[in-house]
């Protein structure tokens, strides 16, 4: 008698949907985080800019288009310096997908409109899609921890987007990459005068380390020292 055929082999568990299974209502706001890719530097040197202006350090602000394009791009995502775009849009992304990193995507409903003033100078070529916010960072290393880990060295939401859970979005997605590579920490620093900022990050469960101080060699310090 012939032998009975094989069970059939599992059904694999379908990957957990990008967007949250939310029904649009009010004012929906979709948003989207992504790797930035060397087209968006434009609305990258425009946000850190803005970001000069928010922590009062514009006179330390020389970045170009320029030198951010010949900086920034020339690793793997991950591996150096790494950008996460903050997109909005009044209708919804088209799935798309990425090899490194799946585009995350949220609806947010909001009671009334968010009246964005620069609209047309962060609009991408997407059509209705609009630059929010960023974040930039990259690996460092713990040797107490004997692990990898990231150093965000900038956050920014522009500020008709904020208070809205955006930068808390951003961040937790450097947070969810770093557990994901089984790195052991994310860092970064916070200006002393920004108490809402310090109050975020601590209700997001990090610690402030106040015992701590930055050490800076830059400009004719830093130039000194060359042979």
């Amino acid at each position: 008698m012939a032998a009975a055929a094989p069970p059939p082999p599992p059904t694999p568990t379908p990957a957990a949907p990008n967007v949250l299974p939310e029904t649009p209502i009010g004012n929906p706001l979709f948003v989207r985080i992504r790797l930035a890719v060397r087209y968006d530097v434009p609305h990258i040197h425009k946000l850190i800019h803005q970001m000069a202006v928010f922590e009062r350090l514009t006179h330390l602000f020389s970045a170009t288009e320029a030198s951010l394009s010949a900086t920034l791009f020339n690793s793997p995502p991950f591996q150096s310096f790494t950008i996460f775009i903050l997109e909005t849009s009044k209708i919804p992304f088209p799935n798309t997908t990425h090899p490194i990193y799946p585009p995350l995507v949220r609806c947010l409903n909001h009671d009334l409109p968010i009246d964005d003033p620069e609209h047309e100078v962060f609009r991408s070529d997407d059509g209705e899609v609009v630059v929010a916010g960023f974040v930039l960072f990259f690996p460092n290393y713990s040797t107490f921890l004997g692990k990898p880990g990231f150093y965000v060295e900038d956050l920014f939401v522009r500020e008709c987007y904020r208070r809205r859970g955006l930068g808390k979005m951003l961040l937790s997605a450097v947070a969810a990459q770093a557990v994901k590579m089984g790195y052991g920490r994310v860092e970064w620093v916070v200006l002393d005068w920004n108490v809402n900022a310090i109050k975020f990050y601590e209700e997001m469960g990090a610690q402030v380390l106040n015992e701590w101080r930055i050490c800076r060699l830059t400009g004719e310090a830093l130039q000194a020292y060359a042979p």
